[in-house]
């Protein structure tokens, strides 16, 4: 088994923050991933086909979510199966334990795969992973899970447990409660076409896939071990731990939660043992505050915040970065966690500006990429796909650019042009800002101005092909959270597709929370 400890102490010193190495800038040789993947054809988000299939999305903002609803047939339909009300989930494990969270995980080309030989080495020992949203890109098809869950995940010998994105909403869920549930798809509803919001939206609707059940029996093959077999209650559980409880609901395509499941989050979340929060929608993400609200009044902050319930962190994922936000409420921390790193393209961090929101200060947020490295990246990314090469910059120009820009000290020592203490050569010379540089910066996002490229919400529903990239760096993510000697111990580490981090995955945060000792509420 894996010291992870270990494996810690040696990614704190190959991480972004330490070098341009440790970033996985200086690749010189690709990971072994490549032999993973089952073809090299790289997922594309422009393709007609693939918009349209997606257009639920759009379709819902313009015509009303009708997730909700369906959401209320799938727990009816597994409550008349017989599942345990609470839908709460018992692992075997001991007074210490381990588990993963990855988020975003379903494109099936080099970006998911890319963070699967390091996943399985931190992952030795662990419990069970979390998938955190987005299983199955583009629409939670039950025939596309073969290449993005089966396969990859393949070599993981433990249970795999996860809470739908709204990609896994496109296709109302069928996909996803078949594969994680075992459960039957639900029988069609008929409607009659109407001119209203609901009778248009019906008529636009992407249906359910129809499941081919011989080729998914074959994908199950894949993780077939009995070590590896778990059947989920419903889309949203409670993970009953020693000491801790792992609550996963469902946002289903626009991030809200319906009465019912509002009322059994309020329910579970009675019990005064410690809990982290698992959401499709992050609460904190790029600076700005999103509680989450729940059909009938209140929001999930609401009862995350609330001494009483005892939530020391949450998770969430659809944003492709890592960010944490350390935020104090009622007299108490909470760690607010993105992490949705696990394996499609990158969302930029470069364009998430000084940190002020919840109270938090900029010197106490991480992130994952760095910005100076996202900024370079970008700028790379447009450099090649756009053809304008006076776009690029290094990546020490965008760390002291974006340092400069944001106002802090530079997370990594930029260049200063000296050789080392042994007589090694000398690095990159020190970094003279050009006013080229600050317009390029300027265009890719690292600056307000009025005209500049889709690097934010815009680039990811409509331009992501764009920063669909199948060589390394590719600054993916996942948290490995362990409970051992009282304490909660998040760590999240680095996959850049390159073999020495492979060998040595980056350790980019960590964080422990001490936990107090609580008793399991009474029975009702």
């Amino acid at each position: 088994m894996v010291d992870v400890d270990r494996a810690a102490e040696l990614g704190k010193r190959v991480n972004s923050r330490v070098s341009e190495e440790g970033a996985g800038w200086s690749c010189q040789q690709i990971g072994t991933f490549q032999a993973l993947r089952p073809s090299r054809k790289s997922f594309s988000w422009l393709k007609p086909a693939t918009l349209w299939r997606s257009r639920n999305e759009i379709l819902a903002q313009l015509f009303g979510d009708p997730s909700n609803e369906v959401r209320r047939r799938w727990i009816a339909a597994r409550e008349q199966q017989g599942v345990d009300p609470d839908f709460r989930i018992k692992p075997e494990v001991g007074a210490e334990y381990s588990f993963l969270v990855v988020g975003d995980t379903g494109e099936g080309d080099a970006s998911q795969y890319a963070v699967v030989p390091g996943l399985l080495k931190i992952g030795q020992g662990t419990a069970f992973t979390v998938i955190a949203s987005d299983v199955i890109y583009p629409t939670g098809s039950g025939n596309e899970y073969c290449d993005k869950f089966f396969r990859p995940y393949q070599d993981y010998p433990a249970p795999i447990y996860a809470i739908p994105g709204n990609h896994d909403w496109y296709d109302g869920l069928g996909g996803f409660m078949r594969v994680f549930c075992d459960a039957p798809a639900l029988k069609a509803k008929h409607m009659g076409f109407s001119l209203s919001p609901a009778g248009l939206r019906g008529l636009l609707w992407k249906k359910p896939e129809a499941i081919d059940e011989a080729k998914l029996a074959e994908a199950r093959s894949r993780r077939s071990r009995p070590e590896q077999r778990a059947t989920q209650p419903a889309p949203y559980w409670v993970i009953d731990l020693p000491g801790l409880l792992l609550v996963g609901i469902d946002t289903g395509i626009r991030g809200t939660l319906d009465r019912e499941q509002g009322e059994w989050l309020r329910r579970v979340s009675a019990d005064p043992r410690p809990k982290i929060l698992i959401t499709g929608k992050p609460i904190y993400d790029r600076n700005a505050y999103h509680p989450c609200p729940i059909d009938g009044g209140g929001t999930v902050d609401e009862i995350v915040r609330d001494p009483a319930r005892n939530y020391v962190a949450a998770i969430g994922g659809d944003t492709h970065n890592y960010q944490r936000y350390p935020v104090t409420a009622n007299g108490r921390v909470i760690q607010y966690i993105v992490s949705g790193g696990g394996g499609a393209f990158m969302h930029a961090t470069h364009t998430i500006p000084r940190v002020d929101v919840g109270g938090v200060h900029e010197d106490d947020f991480r992130c994952y990429p760095l910005r100076g490295d996202s900024l370079s990246f970008y700028s790379k990314l447009y450099r090649e796909r756009l053809r304008m090469p006076w776009l690029y910059l290094t990546p020490d120009q965008g760390l002291v650019l974006m340092s400069r820009q944001i106002g802090n000290t530079p997370p990594r020592k930029p260049g200063t042009g000296e050789g080392g203490p042994d007589g090694s050569p000398p690095g990159p010379a020190p970094v003279k800002i050009t006013t080229r540089m600050k317009w390029a910066a300027r265009v890719l996002g690292g600056r307000p101005m009025p005209l500049r490229l889709p690097v934010g919400r815009t680039f990811h529903r409509y331009f992501s092909e764009l920063s669909d990239w199948d060589t390394p760096p590719f600054f993916k993510n996942f948290l490995h959270v362990s409970v051992e000697a009282g304490d909660l111990r998040i760590r999240c580490f680095a996959a850049t597709g390159c073999l020495p981090q492979e060998m040595d995955p980056p350790l980019e945060d960590e964080v422990v929370i001490p936990l107090a000792p609580q008793e399991p509420a009474p029975a009702p």
